[in-house]
């Protein structure tokens, strides 16, 4: 079972990078040359909804640094806008831009032709693939809460969750976890 996981998770980060290398591809080819595959992966999560930062990571499973640096590059691009929310200023809301919206609607039109293709004459069940890799996810998702809760209630503490004092550098300032 762990060599059938593992080769799961290695293909599914091995798929995630050749769709990404499509997709800069086809960004040449319909002459966005400002933005890169990753952006229009972001832009595509978004789609014409307006969301927080912190519901486009949780959406895409994006890092925090990496998704801060590609929506300043998709601001100053004209890509997305951003708005302070009225009730709370200190939360951001974002949504695309006609721009964005445009790239966006023939990205959608590239991903269904791409489907299309994976689909005919029964080369390949997306809907079957993804509810597979659905269940897989739930089921490791599942596992991990189960850890987390035996960790909150004392029974198995976490040793990568405790606090660990680190050698001082140069600087002289000691970093915490």
């Amino acid at each position: 079972m762990t060599a059938g996981l593992l080769s799961i998770t290695t293909l599914a980060e091995r798929l995630h990078r050749r769709t990404l290398e499509v997709l800069d591809r086809q960004l040449t080819e319909l002459g966005y040359l400002d933005l890169n595959a990753t952006q229009a992966m972001i832009l595509m999560h978004m789609g014409t909804e307006q969301m927080s930062v912190t519901e486009l990571m949780t959406r895409g499973y994006y890092q925090g640094t990496n998704v801060s640096y590609n929506l300043k590059k998709l601001i100053q691009y004209g890509y997305i806008a951003q708005e302070r929310a009225q009730s709370d200023h200190r939360m951001v809301h974002i949504k695309a831009t006609r721009k964005g919206r445009q790239l966006v609607g023939a990205l959608e039109q590239f991903y269904a032709a791409l489907e299309r293709d994976l689909e005919e004459g029964g080369k390949l069940n997306l809907a079957a693939s993804i509810d597979r890799m659905a269940a897989i996810e739930r089921l490791i998702l599942e596992r991990n809460s189960r850890a987390y809760l035996s960790e909150a209630q004392g029974s198995r503490p976490n040793p990568r969750r405790t606090e660990r004092k680190r050698p001082q550098g140069r600087g002289g300032a000691g970093l915490r976890d």
